[in-house]
């Protein structure tokens, strides 16, 4: 499928596909030659969940 970035240099920012297979190695970009590492991780981090308030039920809103 392929790993889509964002170059890091502020002066390009072009989006950039790379495949799976260059995970945690370092890549350059094609338009503007700056190197950079593909990041090694699973993707997307999961959204923190919300600790349970005083009633248990994990709703940050209070009942009146």
């Amino acid at each position: 499928m392929g790993v889509t970035l964002i170059c890091p240099n502020l002066g390009c920012g072009r989006i950039i596909v790379v495949p799976d297979s260059a995970r945690g190695q370092i890549v350059r970009c094609a338009h503007c030659n700056q190197p950079f590492l593909v990041p090694n991780g699973a993707g997307v981090p999961e959204p923190a969940s919300t600790p349970p308030d005083e009633d248990g039920n994990g709703s940050s809103r209070k009942s009146r």
